[in-house]
């Protein structure tokens, strides 16, 4: 008799035990740059557009982290907490469409609206010589900064922003809190674009007045890095470079290491404040380096009156007696900034020949 075949029976196996899988955050969906940022608590991803192709990273964080001070806005990219499509990115960084910035967590000192009074936006409003549909021109007055940060809540540009209700406002360039003159604002990303490339193409020329101790005599100056063109006129050729104080202050000197900066001078007239000798003198800086004006005046012996940074003598000067007087720009009429009344005094009781 035949042995039954065994009938295999297939047991079932037992369910597998999946393993517990950790849910992946996915970063939050990216604003478009153009957006303002309404939550600084937490982290942001902002995409570049157009309006801020080829704008360097610092300035694209300063624009948007306002409140924040400009040190700390450096800090956070040196410590890595700003980065460009998930890489480390320096301030200098270019930006380009499509990018995609993250920012760090920041406490802001205020998200309150920012106050400013309409006296001021009307003398700003007021202090305009030249504006067309992508620039404004205006005569900014001495002692006002041109950005707010490092203890000023606001400048040219936030109470401009405030005063003509414009989507989009930025500094073509940037002069001294205490000069007085002409000072570019676009009202468009191509133009401030087609601008920054004419300053860095030194296609643009600026002249300065600027009052300066002493008699300056071009054809007795015998410093290295001094060319002497004529008995009133010369150009300064000395390289410079930024350095910090102890007390955290930023000034500048003359050095070997330093970048490359020229400006020529001209003589204007001579005349007397106070009894002390001082010479009106032009200004045309070839480069656009930090404090070149002051600096290089300061190192041929001259300092600029009421320059507390690089002048030690006593005088009675009020301010900083530099004034951005003209301005000559490819594709536009030439800006012509009238003297404030403080310089016009100074000539005026100085009674410079």
């Amino acid at each position: 008799m035949r042995n039954p075949q065994k009938k295999l029976i297939n047991t079932p196996k037992e369910p597998r035990q999946s393993c517990p899988t950790t849910t992946q955050k996915s970063p939050p969906q990216a604003l478009s740059a153009d957006m303002p940022i309404h939550d600084f608590a937490q982290v942001n991803y902002l995409t570049v557009t157009t309006h801020q192709e080829g704008q360097r990273l610092d300035n694209f964080l300063l624009a948007r982290l306002k409140g924040l001070p400009r040190s700390h806005v450096y800090k956070m990219l040196r410590d890595d907490e700003i980065r460009i499509n998930k890489k480390r990115a320096k301030a200098h960084t270019r930006l380009a469409v499509n990018d995609v910035v993250r920012i760090a967590p920041v406490r802001l000192v205020s998200n309150a609206p920012l106050v400013i009074g309409s006296d001021l936006q009307a003398s700003l409003l007021r202090a305009i010589i030249y504006e067309d549909d992508g620039l404004i021109v205006l005569n900014k007055p001495h002692g006002l900064a041109v950005h707010g940060g490092s203890g000023t809540s606001a400048g040219v540009i936030e109470i401009m922003r405030k005063a003509t209700a414009k989507p989009y406002l930025e500094l073509v360039h940037r002069i001294d809190k205490g000069t007085s003159g002409l000072l570019m604002i676009a009202k468009k990303r191509s133009v401030l674009k087609n601008l920054q490339a004419t300053l860095r193409e030194q296609r643009l020329q600026k002249t300065y007045l600027c009052a300066v101790d002493g008699v300056l005599q071009c054809q007795s100056l015998t410093d290295k890095g001094v060319n002497v063109l004529s008995a009133t006129s010369a150009i300064i050729d000395k390289p410079l470079l930024k350095y910090t104080l102890v007390s955290g202050e930023r000034r500048v000197k003359v050095a070997m290491d330093g970048k490359p900066s020229v400006t020529k001078i001209a003589v204007v007239g001579q005349g007397k404040l106070s009894d002390k000798p001082i010479t009106l003198v032009k200004a045309m800086p070839k480069t656009g380096r930090t404090h070149q004006i002051r600096v290089h005046l300061a190192a041929i012996g001259h300092p600029l009156l009421g320059d507390d940074k690089y002048n030690n003598s006593d005088t009675n000067a009020h301010r900083l007696y530099l004034h951005a007087w003209q301005l000559v720009v490819e594709g536009y009429p030439p800006f012509v900034a009238p003297l404030p009344d403080s310089l016009q005094t100074l000539l005026d009781n100085s009674q410079i020949r």
